[in-house]
């Protein structure tokens, strides 16, 4: 590779050729800076200060193939690095997952402030349906060790990975993780659970063929498909939550924009909720609706 100095000139030079693809095709520039500093350890200080990786070997020819990967297969960085950076965690993720967006944590924060003015009990069950990988429980037991939570996908694959992030904050005794569909799993809290949030599939079957090639070629198809109206998954979560939240529980979903008025409506029309609000995100769209089940 020769002296650390011709490597540093070489790195700028890979860097300056790749913003520029990046620009081209459209994807964050940030992103260039990202696979640098996780697959070399080498960020803006170590640019600034002209101080070369201290890997082995050719250090720049992984980060050469993936950044190939990425904008000739438009493969998420996030499943070519194997982790993402999430509500102030670091969360392994795969294609049998879906990614954690910025946006979710909203549904987190909302579940947070809930909690803070209603007080559980040591062991309270707070149930996190659709959990992928594990992301929205994961941030619900380490800000609250009150809670008790029950992490439930049907993908065993998803499962696995959220298991591997359940383990790396050391939290098996507090997240339960649960296979099957819904509430099916939950039979044995029913009627005790004392939150359920939940990231659904929300959008219609029709619209999936128009999502972004990252989004559309490379994220589970089950943890994106709401049906035909995309309203199957929450419909479920609203009709059939009241058996088996107890009485003065939480109750918040995500959606996509456009479909909060209808949740609302639906919990309305459902009985049992009260306190019924709709949340936007840093976009300003309607991304959360939540509600204080009363039983």
């Amino acid at each position: 590779m020769g002296s650390p100095s011709a490597l540093v000139q070489q790195l700028l030079a890979w860097r300056a050729q790749a913003l520029q693809a990046a620009q081209a095709a459209g994807i964050p520039p940030q992103e260039v800076e990202l696979l640098l500093r996780e697959r070399l350890g080498w960020g803006s200080l170590e640019r600034l200060l002209g101080r070369p990786p201290t890997l082995q070997g050719d250090p720049l020819a992984e980060v050469e193939e993936l950044w190939r990967r990425r904008l000739t297969e438009r493969i998420p960085l996030q499943y070519l690095l194997g982790r993402v950076e999430w509500a102030g965690l670091s969360l392994r993720v795969t294609p049998a997952v879906l990614i954690p967006r910025p946006e979710t944590e909203l549904l987190v924060e909302q579940a947070s402030l809930w909690l803070q003015s209603n007080l559980l009990p040591p062991g309270s069950p707070f149930a996190d349906l659709g959990t992928g990988s594990g992301a929205i429980a994961i941030a619900l037991a380490q800000g609250h060790p009150q809670l008790q939570l029950l992490a439930v996908d049907v993908s065993p694959e998803a499962l696995a990975v959220a298991a591997a992030n359940v383990a790396d904050y050391h939290l098996q005794e507090r997240v339960k993780l649960l296979q099957g569909s819904w509430f099916a799993p939950l039979d044995p809290w029913r009627g005790r659970l004392r939150g359920l949030v939940s990231n659904p599939p929300y959008i219609p079957t029709g619209e999936l063929a128009y999502l972004m090639p990252e989004v559309r070629l490379h994220e589970p198809r089950q943890a994106l498909d709401g049906g035909e109206d995309g309203l199957v998954h929450l419909r479920l979560l609203i009709q059939k939550a009241p058996d088996y939240l107890a009485p003065n529980s939480f109750w918040a979903v995500e959606v996509m924009q456009g479909q909060a008025p209808w949740v609302a409506e639906q919990l309305q029309a459902r009985g049992g909720y009260q306190q019924i609000q709709v949340h936007r995100d840093l976009a300003g769209i309607e991304r959360v609706v939540s509600a204080h089940f009363v039983g």
